[in-house]
């Protein structure tokens, strides 16, 4: 009489774990590395550098409405006579003039001003881009990337068998990994 082969449910946990686990590479990276930065924005912009420069107004400001021509004459001897959008008056006494990736901010009394430059971090620009969820495909991409965490984490639980597994050591480590974040959720709370 033949053998009935048996379901090897932990062969098929081990091979399925690793495949998605290998499929869930890129965008672990991606949500972690966008984690860090966000985690810290009261230290830095992580999506742009921001650099400032002192400028000058040489001569007096024209009272009443200033010409286009007249702040691209401005803008000339900073180089970004290509970079103007619009300018206007936020106040009296104040100048804005808007550029592509940046602003200027001039004090008409004074005629001394603040170039702002911002320029896109590469890697951390598009990370963040990604983890703010730009809608769409992309909705439903991290969905089944969400579930494919859960997947990883059940399945991980059952890859080792006896005292390194679930029920020896994995079963303290499994605890101490939800205690944690409870732990600091009182502390929040």
């Amino acid at each position: 009489m033949p053998r009935r082969s048996r379901f090897r449910w932990r062969k098929w946990n081990n091979i399925l774990h690793r495949d998605i686990g290998y499929l869930c590479v890129g965008m672990t990276i991606i949500y972690a590395l966008s984690g860090i930065a966000l985690n810290h924005l009261h230290h830095w912009n992580p999506s742009y550098s921001v650099t400032h420069e002192d400028v000058r107004w040489s001569g007096p400001i024209p009272g009443g409405e200033i010409s286009p021509e007249t702040v691209l004459d401005f803008l000339d001897r900073y180089g970004e006579r290509n970079s103007y959008k619009k300018h206007y008056r936020p106040q009296p006494g104040r100048l804005k003039i808007f550029l592509k990736g940046g602003s200027v901010v001039i004090d008409e009394s004074t005629g001394e001003g603040v170039m702002e430059k911002l320029e896109r971090r590469p890697i951390f620009y598009e990370v963040n881009f990604l983890h703010y969820n730009p809608k769409g495909l992309w909705t439903w991409f991290s969905d089944l990337f969400s579930a494919a965490l859960i997947f990883l984490a059940i399945t991980g639980l059952f890859v080792l068998k006896g005292r390194k597994g679930i029920t020896g050591r994995g079963a303290w480590l499994t605890g101490i990994g939800v205690l944690i974040p409870l732990i600091l959720l009182l502390l929040y709370l």
